[in-house]
């Protein structure tokens, strides 16, 4: 039964259009061409990571709203310190959040 549904669902298609450069549409051709798959293929793999990278940066802004409503917090002082350290080459650990 399993397999019927992940077969149904792999059958499944939606149709997604969008304009671009014919610069863009020329190095797809190329490459749909170099690597033998469709630019279908191509385009869907496209979007799919483009997606993931969207979602996982959403999914940690939300983290980082949430751990800042809650009060965890590093004041500006600790921040500033810390880059500062960073940016003559060391490698000093980062400034815990504590509750504000």
């Amino acid at each position: 039964m399993h397999q019927n549904i992940e077969a149904a669902a792999m059958s499944e298609r939606a149709t997604v259009t969008f304009h671009t450069t014919p610069e863009t549409k020329a190095r797809l051709d190329r490459l749909a061409n170099l690597t033998r798959r469709s630019k279908s293929y191509l385009t869907n793999e496209a979007v799919e990571r483009y997606l993931a990278e969207e979602e996982a940066f959403v999914a940690a802004v939300e983290e980082g709203i949430a751990e800042a409503d809650a009060g965890a917090v590093i004041s500006h002082a600790e921040a500033n310190a810390y880059l500062r350290r960073v940016s003559t080459g060391a490698a000093p650990s980062a400034p815990k959040p504590r509750r504000a």
